[in-house]
């Protein structure tokens, strides 16, 4: 499998500085960033890293629950996935994730509720971004429309 890059170029301070993150290996875009930014309800045309770590838990989580449901036994006709990912105070300072929460509605055929929901924790503890993330708490809200 190959290796994905994505590079930032920082100026100034924390406060008062902010940069650019390029997603080099895809170069589908360059997307601005800066603190004072990742710490306001209104992102204002820029991203973060916890808005990065949401897109790439939410597409990694699809493409797994994707594969388990198929190997249920089931179709999924369309997931709507969306990964909320907190920032916060961290107790031994600085800053920390405090918690994802996925979200997942789907289209499922050949699958009933009850598998869709054991597929879809699976898909939460077995795609590679939840691995990673062993040290946030990510919590799952699943079900069939």
């Amino acid at each position: 499998m190959p290796t994905r890059t994505a590079r930032t170029a920082w100026n100034g301070t924390l406060e008062a500085g902010s940069g650019q993150v390029e997603l080099s290996s895809s170069k589908v875009g360059t997307y601005d960033v800066s603190f004072p930014k990742r710490a306001a309800d209104d992102a204002g045309g820029t991203t973060s890293p916890e808005e990065l770590i949401a897109a790439a838990h939410s597409s990694c989580f699809a493409m797994q629950l994707s594969a388990l449901i198929g190997e249920a036994g089931g179709t999924p006709d369309s997931l709507e996935v969306t990964a909320d990912v907190s920032l916060g105070p961290d107790s031994a300072g600085g800053f920390r994730l405090t918690g994802i929460k996925l979200t997942v509605r789907g289209e499922v055929s050949g699958l009933d509720a009850d598998g869709f929901a054991k597929a879809a924790q699976a898909a939460k503890e077995t795609c590679p971004v939840s691995k990673a993330l062993t040290g946030v708490e990510i919590t799952l809200d699943a079900s069939l429309d």
